[in-house]
């Protein structure tokens, strides 16, 4: 009797791709065939909390992937927008995804909207959670501190070229009239 051919989702934001995220890749490539890796907000950038393009986390995704190892044939990059309508947006992912099996997510909202469309949906056992997030590596890059530890080489590297840290900083002073009052009193 063969086993059955298995595909997951897993839906994210990356912003950016870390190694966490690369760690996930792998553990859950050990439970199914294929990966459908769905990049959340994809309509959203040049934002602090979504300063990269989904072109730019495609390609940041890509990288690391092939870093680690794992083949294009065991992957999908998929670019997702948000919806105004929850209603609408598993099926705008339904839509625009190969078929798959399970949807794996920690994100609650996520994991609620899919499970009222009757999708099993599981947990994602977290990396390092502490110290893999890029809400830390966003942080340490306005910070100037070592975010570069936080991520694969290859991420790191196109964070480089697109002159990613740099946008950070100019957004982190531009982004909106609350953030600077808030800011401000920090200082």
């Amino acid at each position: 009797m063969t086993a059955r051919f298995k595909r997951g989702l897993y839906v994210g934001r990356f912003q950016p791709f870390h190694r966490g995220h690369s760690e996930v890749v792998k553990g859950l490539l050990k439970k199914v065939d294929e990966l459908v890796v769905v990049i959340g907000s994809s309509q959203k950038s040049h934002e602090l909390e979504n300063p990269f393009t989904s072109g730019e986390r495609i390609e940041m995704i890509r990288a690391s992937l092939d870093e680690i190892g794992v083949s294009p044939s065991k992957h999908y990059l998929i670019p997702v927008p948000d919806s105004q309508d929850h209603s609408l947006w598993v099926p705008q992912v339904v839509s625009s995804s190969p078929f798959f099996d399970v949807v794996y997510s920690n994100e609650p909202f996520t994991r609620r909207l899919f499970k009222e469309a009757h999708f099993t949906v599981e947990s994602i056992p977290f990396f390092k959670r502490e110290i893999y997030s890029a809400t830390e590596v966003r942080k340490r890059m306005m910070a100037d501190e070592d975010w570069r530890a936080l991520l694969p080489k290859s991420v790191s590297e196109i964070i480089d070229r697109i002159g990613g840290v740099e946008r950070l900083r100019e957004l982190e002073m531009t982004d909106s009239p609350l953030k600077r009052v808030l800011r401000n009193k920090r200082k």
